[in-house]
């Protein structure tokens, strides 16, 4: 009996030490993002779309070629070049995952388990949220061991998976006006408030 319970909690143990790690990789992956004046970086999604992101703190700027979308922390403007339409909002955690997604750097430390895999020369992240409200049900998030930048996030919203794959991430100094629509830049743009 006392070896069963001896091995029980060696497993326990270990589980926790495990999860710890895999929150430890994502600690050292938010601050390695967290550079004071931003981070820039390419992505690609699987669904062909690519593009570059902005990011400072919790404001980005990411651009394709179909449009571009700034943050600055409170508000959103979706710039659809086919349209010349900008949509403003207020986005839910939800959406800001699917179109930032460095978001995953604050939304893990609440309302997620996390487990840690090796995978050659990446650390594998594996998010599964403990509330089924969360927008954002499950994450994989693959970051390089030598950098802990994020390279591959495939994340589950409903029922659809989305992965975006990551290159180039550089820290920079980026003005807080790349994250804010530039109105004179668009004088023909209709305007479309949705808050």
């Amino acid at each position: 009996m006392k070896r069963t319970l001896f091995t029980l909690a060696v497993m326990l143990l270990t589980m926790a030490a495990f999860a710890q790690t895999a929150r430890e990789v994502l600690d050292k992956t938010a601050a390695a993002l967290s550079n004071k004046g931003g981070v820039t970086a390419n992505f690609s999604i699987r669904n062909g779309v690519s593009g570059s992101i902005k990011i400072k703190g919790r404001k980005f700027q990411a651009t394709t070629p179909q449009g571009i979308v700034w943050f600055d922390g409170k508000t959103q403007w979706t710039y659809v070049k086919q349209n010349n339409e900008v949509n403003v909002s207020n986005p839910t955690e939800a959406e800001l995952q699917a179109i930032n997604p460095y978001n995953f750097v604050y939304m893990y430390k609440k309302g997620y388990k996390a487990e840690l895999k090796d995978v050659g020369k990446l650390y594998q992240v594996y998010l599964v949220a403990t509330d089924k409200a969360k927008g954002i049900q499950e994450l994989f998030v693959r970051v390089d061991k030598q950098t802990f930048t994020p390279q591959i996030l495939s994340m589950r919203q409903g029922t659809q998976w989305t992965t975006i794959t990551v290159s180039n991430v550089k820290k920079t100094n980026i003005a807080d006006s790349a994250f804010t629509f530039p109105a004179k830049d668009y004088p023909q743009a209709e305007i479309v408030d949705l808050r």
